[in-house]
């Protein structure tokens, strides 16, 4: 059985917003859409599921938390500060729990630097965006200023071509792939 590919690309978000709903509303898969910016409410259209990311945020706050809170034991309680003991602002300086005031901002600060670019490397390599990777791209126009959208049909291509001309697509590609 012959798949072909149809890239059907808009000048307008609204209107692939319009025609993204109009597709899913008669049942046809969209293999992905390409934009040159965040569309609102296109994730919610495509039916796409909510992202692990606050999750990943939280575990990676919680390990820059345990970071600061391991590094300032180290260096003013246990380790350098046996050897050179820092009483600042008339603070004991033998106790964790006793300076814990005075130690949360930097362990806020570590728990925000870990969490921040933990979370930018993960998206980074999550949407392998990561140095000497290759565009997937069906077209360069895309990240300029036209919205593409891609569906994989296997014999109604006429009908959503039919559909996708109603819906205005300024422009409609085919291309026949090879079955795997």
């Amino acid at each position: 059985m012959s798949k072909k590919v149809i890239h059907a690309i808009f000048d307008d978000e609204e209107i692939l917003l319009q025609s993204v709903k109009e597709i899913r509303s008669k049942k046809y898969d969209i293999e992905e859409v390409y934009s040159p910016f965040p569309v609102h409410g296109l994730d919610h259209a495509l039916g796409l599921k909510e992202t692990r990311m606050a999750i990943t945020a939280f575990i990676y706050g919680c390990i820059g938390l345990s970071f600061g809170g391991l590094l300032i034991y180290y260096i003013m309680i246990s380790g350098v500060g046996k050897s050179w003991p820092m009483n600042i602002g008339g603070k004991p300086n033998f106790t964790f729990y006793q300076n814990v005031p005075s130690f949360v901002p930097i362990m806020f600060e570590c728990t925000v630097l870990f969490a921040g670019h933990l979370m930018s490397l993960t998206y980074f390599y999550r949407n392998k965006l990561y140095p000497g990777a290759s565009t997937k791209s069906p077209d360069p126009r895309t990240t300029d200023d036209k919205f593409l959208m891609e569906l994989i049909v296997e014999d109604n291509d006429k009908e959503i071509t039919k559909i996708l001309k109603s819906t205005g697509a300024s422009e409609i590609n085919e291309k026949n792939i090879e079955d795997e």
